[in-house]
């Protein structure tokens, strides 16, 4: 599952193929999730699927995307992008700054976020034709707003089947901006080269940190590199998450 030039699931070098590719923990909750790479493709198809077929959308789509490093956010970066539709990534509060990419002045194709952003008055959250919110805990969300879906309970309506990759060229925006697909590939193999990420090396991430996801994301994955991200990273146990998680490499 991946995008041309962009990423691949699959993990180079590793002959383990259930092993986690990509692992999501909480220090201050205890919350620990692990996908294999097929998990998060499953996930990730699904997510292209709600997109295509549930919302009517495909390649050159502007999809906005309000979400803190997560595996839920991995799942829907991707889905996306494996039709072939161009991503804006926010992690900071937006209020009162302009939006610098074309067409920011008109709503965007679809819109995900979470509850805690939506209800922050700090947020200028983006009019999208298609709204979900993403909750960071387990299952469904308590409470929805009128006008909005819980993508929890929309993207399992889909299924996990790889979707048809056919319209998805290196040379089409990845990004609202005009970035390509294949601009993107190679920035994020840079990046690993940068980073000195290898297959089979196991990478922390510090979700506060580091919340683009070109690093805990895409670069990783360009190099066949399993990551761990995890949120409220608790520096006073670090050797120990480094330890239990097997981890090579830390960011």
């Amino acid at each position: 599952m991946g995008t041309p030039d962009v990423v691949s699931l699959s993990v180079a070098g590793r002959a383990d193929v259930d092993r986690p590719l990509f692992t999501f923990c909480d220090d201050a909750t205890g919350e620990r999730v692990a996908l294999s790479a097929a998990d998060l493709g499953d996930w990730a198809a699904r997510t292209a699927g709600l997109l295509r077929d549930g919302c009517g959308l495909g390649p050159g789509s502007r999809v906005a995307v309000l979400l803190p490093p997560h595996w839920r956010t991995a799942a829907v970066l991707l889905g996306a992008w494996s039709v072939g539709m161009a991503v804006s990534f926010r992690p900071r509060a937006t209020a009162g700054l302009p939006v610098l990419e074309p067409g920011g002045d008109r709503p965007y194709d679809a819109v995900f976020v979470t509850p805690e952003r939506l209800d922050d008055w700090l947020e200028d959250v983006p009019d999208g034709v298609h709204r979900y919110l993403v909750g960071a805990g387990r299952g469904p969300l308590a409470e929805v707003p009128v006008g909005w879906l819980d993508w929890d309970v929309e993207v399992l309506r889909h299924t996990d089947a790889p979707p048809d990759y056919a319209g998805v060229h290196p040379a089409e925006a990845a990004t609202p901006d005009g970035t390509s697909f294949g601009a993107w590939g190679r920035l994020a193999r840079e990046v690993a080269d940068q980073l000195g990420l290898r297959a089979g090396d196991r990478l922390l991430v510090d979700a506060a940190e580091h919340d683009q996801p070109l690093k805990w994301l895409l670069a990783p994955l360009s190099a066949g590199t399993s990551v761990v991200v995890c949120a409220n990273l608790d520096r006073s146990r670090l050797d120990a998450r480094i330890a239990a998680e097997e981890i090579t490499r830390v960011l």
